[in-house]
């Protein structure tokens, strides 16, 4: 597994609050991986098969532990990547687990945590707000109509 120095995890985290200055850090210093594990959080498939593909299985299965995988949750602890996983645990409501990142001086793991669970709040809040609500059904219309003109050409 690649090991992250503190300054880049904690700049990881400032990319996730969107600050600039984490997404320029991310981006010279070669850190493509940690910017798909954010869009991977957020749901985006391509990014996800971007960890896999290149072979970044702990941040693949730390992208499944923040949504209560379990399994995910057991490969980070066999390949001991345990800040991952206490992160993970973090983000998942686990005080001991960011007692026990504290305990270890690892705080800015416990930083990316709650950056983390911030943006997944704030990215849930804009899916709920009444014009993103109105665009979700627009855009479920569109992909309903699309696999209907598909099974029609079938």
């Amino acid at each position: 597994m690649k090991q992250y120095t503190p300054q880049t995890i904690e700049m990881f985290a400032r990319y996730v609050k969107k600050e600039t200055i984490g997404f320029n850090y991310l981006v010279n210093n070669g850190y493509k991986e940690l910017l798909a594990t954010l869009d991977a959080i957020r749901d985006d498939k391509e990014a996800f098969k971007f960890l896999m593909d290149n072979k970044y299985f702990e941040l693949a299965a730390f992208v499944n532990a923040i949504w209560d995988d379990s399994k995910a949750f057991k490969v980070l602890i066999d390949k001991k990547a345990f800040d991952w996983a206490a992160c993970a645990n973090i983000i998942n409501g686990d005080d001991s687990a960011e007692a026990a990142l504290a305990r270890a001086n690892k705080r800015h793991f416990i930083g990316l945590a709650y950056a983390i669970q911030q943006r997944i709040h704030e990215d849930g809040d804009r899916n709920v707000s009444p014009w993103a609500v109105f665009q979700n059904v627009f855009n479920f219309k569109k992909a309903f109509k699309k696999a209907l003109n598909k099974d029609e050409d079938n």
